[in-house]
Order: structure tokens, then C-alpha cells, then sequence
């Protein structure tokens, strides 16, 4: 097959969207020869083809230099127009797929020799998507809402009082809004993964930490899967005493005074534990069995489970306003405002281990012991969280639902509190476990059915949704133990199941469910506090890569938030708090031991850049992760132009250096280059690197000084690029004013330079941004207005989206808007090309307006008319002055007797090719004067120098692309993606 040409399949290839895609051919203007110089111009550069195979993937290898026309071969095939820019256009739709995954491929142009493969279409659909109302709130609500409430909340404003219960619900409320705050910014800080609150902490915080605390909250849901089962078997057997085998009676001994005589006993019917054991054990394996064979049926009917709480809470809300009823007991008294005050301090007392009150009693409870029992009624922020595969948009709904669901059950809490207080006598409250159910309307055995099936549907949900989370640690592969839990893709964790199971039914044979609801709330905090301490870390650390949709937090909330999880544990139990942080302790320690090492970009390593060298040795020399990379400039102070002897750097490229920081943060390296001899200059050297620091230091830049003596400016700049830096703190993006004085005669060597110094900053795999009008940069106070626009021509990492947002930090900048302006070759391209880019851009967190420039435009825009483009007149400028020089190096060829040199090397001029850069330039220069004439910057791609083409031929075609543009920045990135879409 000849260079170029595209192989093309019979079958169409399928869309996500319904629509088919016929293969692409060779004669599409959509598929862009991308090369620097024609496969015939050199011998001994290989072959290559570009093949569109049925699996939607295109292997190409060695795509430099496949700009042959097809001219001869097909004359139906239409040239390409951004020849120059490389082959990674955007134009072929195809740049960001490869962002959309955690761990982004290297993003390069394809090299001599090398492989590449590139995948075509939409992400395959899963299934419908969830929106924000059953996709997080409902399952919130559901989670928050359960057998607490039914069975243990009149009982908990009994012994607390209205006033004590109003501050423990607004206590424990308060802390879970605040951890539903950092989990809302965390959440919006990117696309997530499976696995729920421990990808958000693993991620954040490490895999060490992610690992720990993941496994107690596994722990946490297995033991909740318990206390969910006892609450509904202990509601069945006082709905229908007659199903006990085991039903005991309890004399409840109580003394309102001091008077010995003033004694009174009670028999009170209660559920015997052996009861609870026996049919707990029974439903947990009936549930089991459940979860194995139907766990798609249960996700699809599971917020059905919702509507029977929702109705019983109807019918506890109506029975309360029209009690007393005619059979209702006696300490029933309805609403009443002396009810309300009889009640309203507190009544701490000694209880049997079932909650009833009995003055010889093992249990005394108090404040402490309430928060234990109660903060399991307003866990569950995490259901919406534990979704995120299923969420169509998890920025949007994880803070509206997750907050929602909080302030509505805080809200219902509070009202409770003071409707039972006001309805019932202290001693119906603390005796009659299912009081709710007394008070419904009309009958009581709604409130015991809603129950049940609450009860029975959380349980559920926390015996699929647990193994789950342990398949997810599992699968992570960072903790070795843990490989018999892994699942492949699609797979049930039925070994993870069975593991649940076992640690649900001990905890159910335990039988009491006042003991396992301490141990779930410890587990609960210490995840909460995880989530809170991730925020906090994030929020302090502000990476480039922490952009939250979230705005409504801080660092302070999130400590709060934390230290108010901590203050709860201890409240608690201090000996359950110190056995939960040891346990978390040992797994940390044996992760970090025996673990695998996970590079998630997580908040520590970005508080490492911070901490100088003991930060370097802890990052390694590995690859930053784009959620950690900074931008780290290395400045060239003085090329292209003599500055006055006592300025050592130009002023406007010092507040351009500022500009590429985010706050501030982040490490710049101005250099400078001293013509000849290190041992006569050394001194000189030395001067001046003094000099220069104490100007940056005047300029309040953060940074460093280097001068370099070398024997030409090309020898000292690949000195320089190789071995500036330490470890991961070596300069990434190479800064430099653009040579706008190339021209003069005295300054010949400008080009070869010039076009040494790009190439070097390829091979060393730097990023490069070159300033053109660099003395009309706006000063620190000098504010802009207007647009900044971008032509992303060619797949950068993301640099020139990231360089854009940090602009936008800074003051001079934070009024201006950004657009994004895409180039496409077809108009049938234009929509999805911007569907797609503004997607991606949504999923970055980035405001901008999405433009899209087809060829055809531009086409009639050059050729409609006889107005003509102020461009034009460059471009014939650069046709006469490219041929005379041309002609220039023949006619010294032919004296010489050897091939066209340029530069001092041996050149290919195809004088076709030149045309078209030429024209390519001229173009895009058109379209940036008629869009952007009057915006504040431009970002352009900046096109690599052709290969086999003279220095000067590029400094044309440059001077054509920046023609009459007063400021641009023209950036090219490196094989490394600098934005991402993951949290």
C-alpha cells in the first residue's frame, strides 16, 4: 500500500447513537496527512500506512514524512490544509479519547520506528443512566431513613429529653453536612471510578490510607447488613408475638422519688435473643441467596423499597396530630404543650440490654451512649457516592442529592424530636419500643411493614453493595491478601459475597443490636473523617488540577468537619475509638509494607512538590501523574535582542513567569547564555547569575538564576536542557520571547538557532511557549478585557487549555472569557467535533465558548470576492523572498559542486510542499485576524520544523502565522498529559 493511503473495511462500523459509520477511505478530508516532508525525499525513511480495521482501531507506525500526493494515484483526493501542524490534529476527532482514561497513554507524535494506536467512536454504553433525584437522593434517603428511627428514636427522646435530643440530632447533623460538603467537592473535582468513598480518599489521600480506611467501611456496611436484619426480625416478633420460640417477659423495676414506698414494677413482653439469633441467621442466608442469583433485579425495584417508609412516616405524622385514639394506652396523650415540658429534660437511667428500664440494669446510658446509638440513623450520605458508575452526571448530582437527602432527614429528625416529645409520657417512650407504630394512621401494621421492608431492603443493599467495595479494593491490586476477592469485569464477587455473609451472620448471632450499632458508627467516622481529612488536603495543597465545580466549601469546613468525627468517636468510646485507629494503623503499616505501589496522583504527592529535597526523594524519578504536575518554566532571559547592561531580564517575561502559576506555587528557571570560554567567562558568569537573582527577587518571582557560558547559544541551550533540574523538579516548558528581529543582516544565525533550540526541546521532551509581542504583555496591575482565544489545532496534554485557566488567576486576566476554537474540514464534522470538545472541557471543569472553524469557511472567506486579506500581501512577500533565497542556495550548489546545503547541512526542497505551509499559514493567520483581532491573547499550536527544510523556510512560514497578531502565545506540549478528568 503507498505512503498515506488508508486501508478501508466493507463492514460499517456501529455508533453508540444509533448511527452506522461507514469506513474511512482515502479520499476523506477528514483523514489528515499530518507529515513535515514527502516519503520520496529521502531514501532511508520507511514506509508507513494509516489502516482503519472493523475493531474501530487505527494502527499507523512512523507517520513522519507521509505527505506524498496521491495526486497520481487518485484524483479525487483533496489535499490536506494542516499539513504543518503534525499528525495529532483535532481535526480527525481523535486527541480526546485518550484523556478520558485514568491512566492517559503518552501522548507524542509518532516517531521513527514506532507503534500507535489510536481508538475511534463513543465509550460503548452500560446501560441507562441514573439522574440526580434516584440516582443519589432517593438512595440517600433510603439509607438514612431505617430502623433507627422506627424502633429507637421515641426511645432515644425519652431517656435524652426534647433538649438534649434536639442537640444530639443537630450535633450528629452538622457533621454529616459537613462531611457531604467535602465529599461534594471532591466529587466535582473529576470524573470516578467504583468503589465510592474509598477511591475518593485512596485517591486523595494515597493507596495506603485509601486501603485502610476502605476496609472499615467494608467492615462498617458488612456489620450494618446486621443491625438492618435484627431490626426487622425484632419488629416481626413484636408485630406477631406468637412466631417467638423463645418469648420472654421482663419486670421492669422503676422509682420516680426517693420514697422507698414510691416503687413500682412492670411486665413487659420482649423479644428473646435466641429468637433474634435463629431467624436473623435464616433471613441473612434467604438474603444471600437473593444477592447470588438476582442482584440486577434487586438495583432495578430497589427504590421501591422507599415508598412504604415514605407512606409510614405519612401515617406517623397524621396518627400524632389525631391521638389519642379511642384503644390508644393511657401514657398516650397526644399533643400537648405540658407533655412537651414534662419531657423536655433529660432522664438518664440503667436499662437490660434490650433498652428497657430496670434500676439493677447493666447498662447506664448517657449523652455519649445516645450519640453511639443514634449517628447510624443519619449515616448513608455515601449511597449517592457508591453510584457514580451509574450517574449520568456525577458532578451535578452527587452535591444537590447528597445534600438534599441530608437537610431533608435533619429536618425530619428535628421535627420528630419535638412531636414525640410532645405526645407521649416519658415512660411510654422509654417502655413502648414500637411507639411509632402505636400512634399510625389508621392501622399499626403499616408502620411494621414499612419497616420490615425498609429494614430489609438496606439490608440488602449492604449485602451487594459490600462485596462490591471489597472487589474494588481487591481489584486495585495494591493488597496481595486480597487477590482471592478480584473480579474480572461483569463478574458477581460471589467469593466477596460469601466473606460478607460470614461477617454479617457473627454479628447477627451476637443478637443485640444496642452493642453492634457502636461498632458500625466507629467504622462510619473513621470513613467520614477520611473524606473530610481528603478535602482538607486538597482544598490547602490547591494544585492546578484541584478545580472543583463544588465552590461552597473551604479548608476550615473540612477540618471541622473531621475534628467533629473525631470528638464523636471519643464521645462514644474511647476504648472503641482506639481499638478502630489501631486497626486502621496495623492495615496502613501492612499496606505500606506488603502493598503495591499505586500512582493515583493523590493530595500527598502535592504536598511533596512542596517540601525541597526530602519531597524529591519521596516522588522518585518516576513520571508525575497529570493531577500532580506543575508547571515548572525555564525562561530564556535574553535571546533575540540586546537588553540595557543593568537589565538582566526583559520585565514583561518576568510577569509572564508569574502568569503560569497558580497563587504563586510553583518553581521558575531564568537562564541566560554567555558566548565563549568557561575558564575566561566563569567569573563574569557568576556575576551575572547574582544579577539575575536579585532582579527576580525585585520582580517577585519565584525561582532561580543560571547563567551558561557555552561556545554558541545552541551549544548552551542542549547543555542546558538536558541537565537543568533534579529528579521530578527539572523544568517541563521552555519559555522564550519569538525572534521578531530575525531579519536584520546582522542576525543571520537567528533561524538555525531558533529552529536548534525547538528541536532540541523535542528531543529532551519539553514543552515550549514562545511569546510573540512580548513588550505589549499588560504589567501585574494593568487589567485586560475581552477574550482569551485559543486555536487548539494539534493534541497538546491539555498545556494550552491549563495555561488559559491559570491566565484567568491571575488579575490582569480574571475578566476576560476563554474561547476554544476547533478546526474541522467538513462541516458534518463540526457538531459532534464541538459536542466532543465541549464535553471534555465540561469534565475539566473549564468555562469556555466552543468554536468550530471548518476548511470550507476559510475557503469561501479567501475566495469569495474581491476583497482582499491584509495577509495576502505577507504571504506573496514570503513566495518572493523563499525563491530567492531558494534560488540563492542553487546557484551556490552549482558553483560548489555539491547537493543543496542549508545551515550547514544537506536539505530537501520540495518547492510543492513549501506552497502548501505557506498556504496552511496563511489561513489559520486569516482566521485568528478575523475572530481575534480584538482579544486580550491568542494560544496557538505551535507546527514542528519539517524535516530536510532550511531554517529560514520555517521562520517564514512563523513570521506568516503571527503576521499582524499584536500578542500570542504559540504553545507546543509534550508526551504528557497535564490535565485530567479524574478526581
Amino acid at each position: 500500500m503507498e505512503n498515506g493511503e488508508i486501508e478501508s473495511a466493507d463492514e460499517e462500523m456501529p455508533s453508540s447513537s444509533g448511527r452506522q459509520y461507514r469506513p474511512v477511505g482515502s479520499h476523506d478530508r477528514a483523514v489528515i496527512e499530518m507529515s513535515s516532508m514527502e516519503s520520496g525525499s529521502s531514501p532511508n525513511i520507511p514506509k508507513k500506512k494509516l489502516s482503519v480495521v472493523p475493531q474501530v482501531e487505527i494502527t499507523g507506525n512512523d507517520m513522519e514524512g507521509s505527505s506524498q500526493t496521491h495526486d497520481g494515484l487518485n484524483g479525487d483526493h483533496k489535499e490536506s490544509k494542516l499539513e504543518l501542524f503534525g499528525f495529532d490534529s483535532l481535526v480527525t476527532i481523535l486527541g480526546l479519547k485518550s484523556m478520558t482514561r485514568e491512566q492517559v497513554p503518552t501522548s507524542s507524535s509518532p516517531r521513527d520506528g514506532e507503534n500507535i494506536s489510536i481508538t475511534l467512536g463513543r465509550p460503548k454504553e452500560t446501560g441507562p443512566k441514573l439522574g440526580t433525584m434516584m440516582g443519589v437522593f432517593v438512595p440517600c434517603l433510603q439509607n438514612i431513613l431505617g430502623i433507627i428511627y422506627y424502633i429507637r428514636f421515641t426511645w432515644i427522646v425519652g431517656m435524652g429529653g426534647i433538649g438534649e435530643s434536639l442537640m444530639l440530632v443537630a450535633f450528629c447533623g452538622t457533621c454529616t453536612f459537613l462531611t457531604a460538603i467535602s465529599l461534594s467537592a471532591i466529587a466535582t473535582n473529576g470524573a470516578m471510578k467504583g468503589g465510592g468513598p474509598y477511591y475518593l480518599i485512596g485517591r486523595a489521600l494515597g493507596p495506603e490510607v485509601g486501603v485502610s480506611i476502605g476496609l472499615c467501611f467494608f467492615l462498617g456496611n458488612a456489620v450494618a447488613g446486621a443491625m438492618y436484619v435484627l431490626g426487622a426480625i425484632e419488629t416481626f416478633l413484636d408485630a406477631v408475638p406468637g412466631a417467638g420460640f423463645f418469648r420472654e417477659s421482663v419486670t421492669i423495676v422503676s422509682n420516680s422519688t426517693s420514697l422507698p414506698m414510691n416503687v413500682t414494677t412492670t411486665t413487659v413482653s420482649t423479644p428473646s435473643i435466641h429468637d433474634l439469633q435463629l431467624y436473623g441467621v435464616v433471613v441473612t442466608i434467604l438474603l444471600c441467596f437473593i444477592v447470588f442469583g438476582g442482584v440486577k433485579i434487586i438495583n432495578k425495584v430497589a427504590p421501591a423499597f422507599l415508598i412504604p417508609v415514605l407512606f409510614s412516616l405519612f401515617c406517623i405524622f397524621v396518627g400524632a396530630f389525631v391521638a389519642p385514639r379511642s384503644n390508644a394506652p393511657s401514657g398516650i396523650t397526644g399533643l400537648k404543650l405540658s407533655t412537651l415540658k414534662d419531657n423536655w429534660s433529660s432522664d438518664y437511667q440503667r436499662t437490660t440490654n434490650a433498652g428497657i428500664p430496670d434500676l439493677q440494669g447493666p447498662i447506664y446510658w448517657n449523652f455519649n451512649a445516645l450519640v453511639g446509638l443514634f449517628f447510624p440513623a443519619v449515616t448513608g450520605i455515601m449511597a449517592g457516592s457508591n453510584r457514580s458508575a451509574s450517574l449520568k452526571d456525577t458532578q451535578r448530582s452527587i452535591p444537590i442529592g447528597t445534600l438534599a437527602a441530608t437537610l431533608t432527614t435533619t429536618m425530619l429528625y428535628l421535627i420528630s424530636v419535638i412531636l414525640f416529645g410532645s405526645l407521649a409520657t416519658r415512660e411510654e417512650l422509654l417502655t413502648n419500643r414500637l411507639l411509632t407504630a402505636e400512634v399510625a394512621w389508621p392501622l399499626p401494621a403499616i408502620i411494621y411493614v414499612g419497616i420490615i421492608l425498609s429494614t430489609l431492603g438496606a439490608a440488602l443493599q449492604s449485602l451487594t453493595g459490600a462485596p462490591r467495595l471489597l472487589a474494588a479494593i481487591a481489584n486495585d491490586d495494591i493488597l496481595p491478601v486480597l487477590k482471592y476477592f478480584k473480579v474480572t469485569e461483569g463478574e458477581e464477587p460471589h467469593f466477596a459475597t460469601l466473606f460478607t455473609a460470614f461477617i454479617c451472620i457473627s454479628c447477627v448471632i451476637i443478637g443485640n443490636l444496642d452493642l453492634i450499632t457502636p461498632t458500625i458508627t466507629m467504622f462510619f467516622l473513621l470513613c467520614y473523617a477520611g473524606v473530610n481529612l481528603s478535602c482538607f488536603l486538597l482544598d490547602l495543597l490547591d494544585a492546578p488540577s484541584w478545580r472543583p465545580r463544588w465552590k461552597f466549601h473551604h479548608w476550615s469546613l473540612s477540618l471541622l468537619g473531621a475534628l467533629i468525627c473525631i470528638v464523636i468517636m471519643f464521645l462514644i468510646s474511647w476504648t472503641f475509638t482506639v481499638v478502630s485507629l489501631a486497626l486502621v494503623t496495623l492495615i496502613y503499616y501492612y499496606v505500606s509494607i506488603k502493598g503495591k505501589a499505586g500512582d493515583w496522583g493523590d493530595g500527598f504527592k502535592s504536598a511533596y512538590f512542596q517540601l525541597a529535597l526530602q519531597s524529591l526523594r519521596s516522588l522518585g524519578a518516576n513520571q508525575v501523574h497529570p493531577k500532580n504536575w506543575y508547571p515548572i518554566p525555564l525562561i530564556f532571559c535574553r535571546p533575540w535582542g540586546k537588553l540595557p547592561d543593568n537589565v538582566p531580564c526583559h520585565p514583561k517575561l518576568a510577569d509572564f513567569a508569574n502568569c503560569m502559576k497558580k497563587k504563586g506555587r510553583g518553581m521558575s528557571i531564568f537562564f541566560s547564555i554567555i558566548d565563549g570560554d568557561y575558564h575566561e567567562l566563569a567569573e563574569d558568569a557568576k556575576n551575572a547569575c547574582h544579577q539575575l537573582s536579585t532582579y527576580i527577587d525585585y520582580k517577585r518571582c519565584e525561582g532561580v538564576a543560571e547563567i551558561i557560558v557555552a561556545p554558541t547559544m545552541s551549544d548552551g541551550f542542549r547543555g542546558i536542557v538536558q541537565t537543568m533540574g533534579l529528579g521530578n523538579l527539572k523544568p517541563n516548558i521552555v519559555v522564550m520571547r519569538y525572534p521578531e528581529i530575525w531579519r536584520r543582516e546582522n542576525l543571520t544565525q537567528i533561524p538555525s538557532t531558533f529552529v536548534s533550540i525547538i528541536n532540541d526541546c523535542i528531543i529532551a521532551n519539553k514543552a515550549v511557549v514562545i511569546v510573540k509581542g512580548l513588550d505589549e504583555w499588560p504589567g501585574e496591575y494593568q487589567r485586560q478585557y475581552g477574550t482569551i482565544d485559543l486555536y487548539w489545532i494539534v493534541r497538546d496534554g491539555g498545556l494550552m487549555l491549563l495555561l488559559s485557566q491559570l491566565l484567568l488567576t491571575k488579575e490582569s486576566f480574571e475578566s476576560c472569557k476563554i474561547q476554544v476554537f476547533c478546526i474541522a474540514e467538513e462541516d458534518t464534522e463540526a457538531e459532534e467535533l464541538k459536542a466532543d470538545v465541549k464535553k471534555f472541557l465540561y469534565d475539566l471543569r473549564m468555562q469556555a465558548e466552543v468554536i468550530v472553524i471548518t476548511m470550507k469557511s476559510w475557503e469561501v472567506h479567501m475566495e469569495g470576492g474581491p476583497q482582499q486579506d491584509e495577509s495576502l500581501e505577507a504571504f506573496t512577500s514570503a513566495q518572493r523572498r523563499i525563491a530567492a533565497y531558494l534560488e540563492e542556495m542553487k546557484e551556490t550548489a552549482r558553483k560548489e559542486g555539491k547537493p543543496l546545503m542549508a545551515d550547514g547541512k544537506q536539505v530537501v526542497v520540495n518547492e510543492q510542499q513549501v506552497d502548501k505551509f505557506l498556504y496552511t499559514t496563511l489561513k489559520l493567520n486569516s482566521t485568528i485576524l478575523r475572530y481575534s483581532r480584538m482579544s486580550a491573547v491568542v494560544f496557538v499550536s505551535l507546527p514542528p520544523p519539517p524535516l530536510n527544510h532550511p531554517a529560514y523556510f520555517y521562520m517564514e512560514y512563523m513570521d506568516l502565522l503571527v503576521e499582524n497578531v499584536p500578542r500570542m502565545l504559540i504553545v507546543r506540549g509534550y508526551r504528557r498529559d497535564v490535565v485530567t478528568l479524574f478526581t
